[in-house]
């Protein structure tokens, strides 16, 4: 269970499964260790590193995919069920490789509303939306799966090209104002780099098997969207009062506000050491507005 990962190079083989915007940004940085990356996708691409697996017809990858695989991050969400698709088909191959790690990218969604309090990995989850009760369902599955397994809890997660500027871009925004509410946020680059930190101290730190990954300070949406504007040298829309705008959001943007909680890194970032690149939302921000400058 807690067989020691090496130091990543060229001896290390990835297998991401359910390359999307956090697994591509993690496939495309341990590539720069030397590291042999295979990514899944749901049809066939012409990246030579690129195999198919999609769990809602049957298809699996070949076995030569999985010849000296060591580490595997899957990325992929529950299915309808609540089921994880990735143990559904593939559990008993994972448990026939020597695989030294496994990381399953989870939410922060599983801790319920907290009214604004602070949680951490010491909480119990309390998930109040269906979807995070599939998220919890699926945690329960990998821990019982007896694979060296490592569960992140992501809050929101933004990067260049997926942030509040594109939706000003693409006049999608919705300046809603809610008194007291606040939301976690993350960078995508400090979700790699905080598991590639992890990986990398493997021997020296203590086996934690749930970790939240979140930046240091939770704040409104007002205030985030505020910043944009003013990076962007534009005047923001007179915010609306979220009692007079749900009735024309969709059920899942209702959702996001029905849930106030600010989710803890002590563990992350105390405890073990990692130092975030982007402590809070106007450091990743900036970097979103520059790379999009380019």
């Amino acid at each position: 269970m807690k067989k020691s990962a090496s130091l990543l190079s060229n001896k290390n083989k990835f297998l991401i499964l359910g390359c999307g915007f956090s697994g591509s940004y993690f496939a495309k940085t341990i590539k720069k260790f030397g590291c042999n990356v295979l990514t899944s996708s749901r049809s066939i691409r012409r990246d030579p590193n690129s195999f198919v697996f999609n769990s809602e017809n049957g298809v699996v990858p070949s076995e030569k995919i999985f010849d000296g695989v060591t580490h595997i991050l899957s990325c992929i969400p529950p299915d309808k069920y609540g089921n994880d698709p990735v143990l559904k088909i593939l559990k008993n191959k994972l448990k026939s490789l020597s695989l030294e790690w496994v990381g399953y990218l989870s939410t922060t969604g599983v801790y319920g509303n907290t009214k604004g309090n602070w949680v951490s990995e010491i909480d119990e989850p309390n998930p109040f939306q269906k979807r995070s009760h599939k998220r919890l369902n699926c945690e329960k599955e990998w821990i019982e799966s007896d694979l060296p397994v490592q569960i992140f809890r992501l809050p929101g997660i933004y990067g260049p090209g997926r942030s509040t500027f594109e939706a000003i871009k693409n006049k999608k925004i919705r300046v809603i104002s809610k008194k007291n509410q606040v939301f976690s946020r993350i960078h995508v680059a400090d979700i790699t780099n905080a598991i590639i930190y992890l990986l990398q101290n493997k021997n020296s730190l203590k086996f934690y098997q749930v970790i939240n990954i979140a930046d240091d300070e939770p704040c409104s949406q007002i205030e985030v969207i505020q910043y944009c504007y003013d990076l962007l040298g534009l005047k923001m829309p007179n915010p609306i009062l979220f009692e007079d705008a749900k009735e024309k959001l969709s059920p899942i943007a209702q959702s996001f506000w029905m849930e106030n909680r600010r989710v803890s890194n002590k563990l992350l970032c105390e405890t073990l050491g990692y130092t975030l690149i982007y402590k809070n939302y106007k450091l990743g921000l900036k970097n979103c507005y520059l790379k999009s400058k380019k």
